[in-house]
């Protein structure tokens, strides 16, 4: 899948819209990329797009963050500030109602984490961000292709190597 470019909030807005318009029933996402790369903004925005209303607040503090969607629970994890994969027992993250994953700085709780479907890696790009999308597992390429033939993508510019 080719990148996109960020250029505001309505883009990270309609992004995480395409995302959420067309994720699978269980879907697990690792976000990558620098601090103020726009992981927790497009995560915002894909709740947003999934119904929940209120305050969805950073997990930078707390660690994780818990939502109710359809179908069953978000969690949106930041482990940035987690000290190794043992500290991921005491959050709680074997319920069995959750249907997405959105996990900001994965890395730092490999071994511990359900494997992702979806890796998106974002980075600052000039006054805006770029996007990349790539597909993890069977259940992330066909998420991709349907999100390809429905055009929810069509707004955003590709990016320039």
């Amino acid at each position: 899948m080719p990148g996109f470019f960020l250029r505001d909030a309505a883009a990270t807005d309609a992004l995480g819209n395409a995302l959420a318009a067309s994720q699978p029933a269980r879907a697990v996402v690792h976000l990558h990329g620098d601090l103020g790369a726009g992981k927790s903004t497009l995560a915002r925005a894909w709740l947003r797009a999934l119904g929940v209303e209120g305050a969805i607040r950073s997990p930078t503090y707390t660690l994780v963050e818990r939502y109710p969607v359809p179908g069953g629970e978000a969690l949106h994890l930041d482990l940035y500030r987690i000290g190794g994969v043992g500290e991921l027992e005491f959050l709680g993250l074997d319920e069995p109602g959750t249907v997405l994953w959105l996990v900001e700085w994965p890395e730092r709780g490999q071994g511990g984490l359900p494997g992702a479907d979806l890796r998106v890696e974002l980075a600052v790009h000039g006054s805006g961000r770029s996007v990349c999308l790539l597909p993890v597992t069977s259940a992330g390429q066909d998420w991709l292709a349907r999100m390809a033939t429905s055009g929810d993508l069509r707004l955003l510019p590709e990016s320039t190597p």
